[in-house]
């Protein structure tokens, strides 16, 4: 049987004991069904993870932390996703598949096409939301270091706050660029940005906004991607050329 991940919002130590909160006990508990004496791994977001013994199984689950391993298995290449909010569960699928291809960051954008309006106590709701899906598909992808889900910007907003020492990228079907292409033009980068618009994609207007500010034109093919297709074959593509795949 797999040995359960966990995640723990608290700082974790070798040698000690802890008590997990009452998502996680209850997943333990009354979802994987898991009783004293059953081998955990822990977690806590900062790089490496902890093997564990469940010493007590209740509504605030008690652990033994064994050893520590330094194994985090982030990829050598910083990936920074922003991607306008799209309805539905399509962001949260989006979410999920973004954090087992390795990105570092998720940075929701609201754009012209963007049909989702979030704000006040909703929008902090959505973000905690949002930011466990990440926990959660970490745990399952056994990655140790958990994507930072960003405080959702209007686009110009962000393209006025966009670095400038990582490969920006724009998906732009009609553009004629490669990433080999680029690689020969600008070399190998160690970090890069990739920009995907919501459903009906970015306006024209909004594409020639980021090309002024630096980024890319990138195509993925002849073929138009939907906005939770796109980001997962261009990190896909990403991961293969400069990452770790």
């Amino acid at each position: 049987m797999r040995i359960p991940r966990i995640f723990s919002a608290e700082s974790l130590a070798g040698k000690s004991e802890v008590q997990l909160d009452e998502a996680a006990s209850r997943h333990l508990v009354k979802v994987l069904r898991l009783g004293p004496g059953r081998p955990l791994i822990l977690f806590d977001g900062e790089g490496g993870e902890y093997s564990a013994e469940l010493l007590e199984a209740g509504k605030k689950a008690r652990v033994s932390i064994g050893d520590f391993s330094a194994d985090d298995r982030q990829s050598p290449l910083a990936i920074t996703l922003a991607i306008g909010v799209s309805r539905g569960d399509r962001f949260d699928w989006v979410i999920q598949k973004a954090t087992e291809l390795g990105v570092q960051d998720i940075q929701p954008l609201f754009t012209e096409r963007c049909e989702v309006k979030l704000s006040g106590e909703r929008l902090q709701k959505k973000l905690g939301q949002w930011q466990q899906i990440a926990i959660s598909a970490c745990e399952q992808s056994a990655r140790n270091r958990v994507p930072q889900i960003l405080e959702p910007l209007k686009l110009p907003q962000f393209l006025d706050s966009a670095g400038r020492d990582s490969m920006n990228l724009v998906l732009h079907h009609r553009t004629e660029v490669t990433l080999q292409q680029l690689e020969d033009r600008c070399g190998r980068p160690q970090a890069a940005l990739l920009l995907v618009g919501p459903e009906g994609g970015l306006s024209a207007e909004e594409i020639e906004l980021a090309l002024s500010c630096g980024f890319h034109p990138l195509r993925l093919g002849p073929r138009v991607l939907r906005t939770e297709t796109a980001p997962v074959a261009a990190l896909s593509v990403l991961q293969f050329q400069w990452g770790d795949f």
